[in-house]
């Protein structure tokens, strides 16, 4: 990461007022990491530093507004890719235990490999599909925070997250602009799935704009049986929602 790089970073973080300049020689070793592995895996569609910056590292820090993921917790993060947001979170917040999934095994198996170099203890990858852990006893009612970013519509990020949530725990959805069709298709899938929408942030992500939904969601009450849908069928049917494609004809 060059100069610009590094000064990009600071500067975000700095408007999210997150302390990061301990964690700069690790942000940069993760930047190398990630350029090394996407060459032989392509594992973000991310290339250009500012890109990398600011739509990995900065866009994962968002998930500190709010005091969500203050304290000793159990994290997992659905759908974590190449690493985000559980990366730039783990290295200003040691004191999280995560569980980064992925269901492409190459992506888990870059994971792992960079948090063993970036000594991460604390980030355990995992290779698995949330419909499945949703109904393992090793995972079903589990964690104290689920994080997951723009993967899927809210409606199917709550019935793939609560049931891994302990009661009193939080889902922490980072997502784009978010229509009022879709926030109130999340409300009713939370409540489907026992929990509640507490907090609906919009912001603008630092530097460069764009819009950006952090959606917090409780874990009031046990997940009926029959949630997580077998592999699939939560987003090929969502809760109380159809996606603006579907209503073409």
């Amino acid at each position: 990461m060059n100069r610009d790089g590094l000064e990009l970073l600071r500067r975000g973080a700095g408007i999210l007022g997150v302390e990061i300049e301990a964690q700069l020689p690790a942000f940069e070793q993760l930047f190398t990491l990630l350029q090394e592995g996407n060459e032989r895996l392509n594992l973000t569609a991310l290339r250009t530093e500012e890109d990398i910056v600011l739509k990995h590292f900065v866009d994962s820090l968002t998930c500190l507004r709010g005091s969500y993921l203050e304290g000793p917790l159990t994290v997992m993060d659905l759908g974590t890719g190449a690493g985000f947001p559980t990366f730039p979170l783990a290295l200003v917040k040691p004191q999280l235990q995560f569980t980064p999934v992925d269901s492409i095994r190459k992506k888990v198996e870059f994971v792992r490999d960079t948090a063993v170099q970036l000594g991460l203890s604390q980030v355990t990858p995992l290779v698995g599909r949330a419909e499945a852990l949703g109904r393992s006893a090793d995972h079903r009612d589990r964690y104290d925070r689920v994080v997951v970013r723009a993967v899927a519509s809210l409606p199917v990020l709550a019935e793939l997250a609560l049931p891994l949530l302990r009661e009193g725990g939080l889902l922490v959805a980072q997502k784009g602009a978010i229509t009022p069709e879709e926030l109130n298709a999340g409300r009713r899938a939370a409540g489907e799935v026992g929990g509640k929408v507490q907090v609906v942030d919009p912001f603008e992500l630092p530097v460069s704009g764009d819009a950006r939904t952090l959606i917090v969601i409780e874990k009031l009450k046990p997940t009926p049986s029959k949630y997580p849908r077998r592999e699939g069928v939560p987003n090929a049917q969502p809760l109380f929602w159809t996606p603006p494609q579907k209503l073409a004809r």
